[in-house]
């Protein structure tokens, strides 16, 4: 299936997703739900799925109720491929079919790496990288018409990110690599695959970690959602326009990379 050419196509058309189905994984808060509302703006219906079914559920509840559109919470563990798959199914089953896929889910235990259990670095993975992929997976069956899936990487997938985060760098890496290997497997069928890797910003789940993350005892812990060039740590809706621009025609010409979404920080 080729790409269309859409350079006759008006800006407004080309950033529209109306008509279009998405599924948000991780979407019941924090960056996920950032993701979603902008998305729903655009005028894409919607599946937030969330380990927290309850969390999923207000969020599609609020997302309905701001734009408009069909929004349906759900509970969903990425490390299980049947609850993903059947998020995806009720993409199709309930709104009509699956164009734009966000894999947001994510975990960051911060943990030394001397210290940090098998199981822990398993658990990392399972979420991060595994649950990536069969999201990737599941949502490629579905998309008959070809589509666009956003996988929300980190700058930890390029560099270092800070003590007792051995697991979390690896697994983005992981990430990073599997957006370029699966853009050119699932290019023929239409489907494009980008990846948007943020710094550190403020989410619930972010503010948690850096307040677990391991530091001396007589130190304050260190600081990760500094200023980078452009002046201000990063807000969700910074990461959200790009995933939003990654999911859109806007973004029809490409597929593979990942968009880094840092203020400059990994310059």
């Amino acid at each position: 299936m080729t790409t269309a050419d859409v350079s006759a196509r008006p800006l407004a058309d080309l950033i529209s997703l109306a008509g279009r189905r998405a599924v948000v994984t991780g979407g019941g808060r924090g960056l996920g739900k950032a993701i979603a509302l902008r998305l729903a703006e655009a005028g894409a219906d919607l599946v937030i799925g969330d380990v927290d079914a309850d969390l999923a559920t207000t969020a599609a509840e609020d997302v309905a109720r701001l734009h408009g559109v069909r929004a349906l919470g759900c509970a969903m563990d990425v490390t299980d491929s049947a609850s993903v798959a059947a998020a995806a199914d009720r993409a199709v089953d309930e709104l009509g079919g699956l164009e734009v896929w966000v894999n947001n889910a994510g975990v960051f235990p911060a943990v030394p790496a001397l210290e940090l259990a098998d199981d822990t670095w398993d658990r990392v993975f399972a979420v991060n990288a595994r649950g990536t992929f069969v999201g990737a997976r599941e949502a490629a069956k579905r998309m008959t018409e070809g589509g666009a899936i956003v996988n929300i990487v980190s700058t930890a997938g390029f560099r270092g990110s800070a003590p007792g985060l051995a697991a979390y760098v690896g697994s983005k890496h992981a990430v990073r690599g599997l957006t370029r290997e699966l853009a050119l497997e699932l290019a023929p069928l239409g489907i494009r695959v980008l990846g948007v890797a943020p710094s550190h910003v403020p989410t619930e789940g972010n503010l948690a970690a850096a307040a677990a993350a391991p530091h001396p005892a007589d130190q304050p812990p260190t600081p990760l959602m500094l200023n980078g060039p452009i002046g201000r740590p990063g807000v969700p809706d910074d990461i959200a326009r790009v995933a939003l621009f990654c999911a859109s025609d806007l973004a029809a010409f490409m597929t593979g990379s990942t968009l880094l979404a840092d203020g400059g920080s990994t310059a």
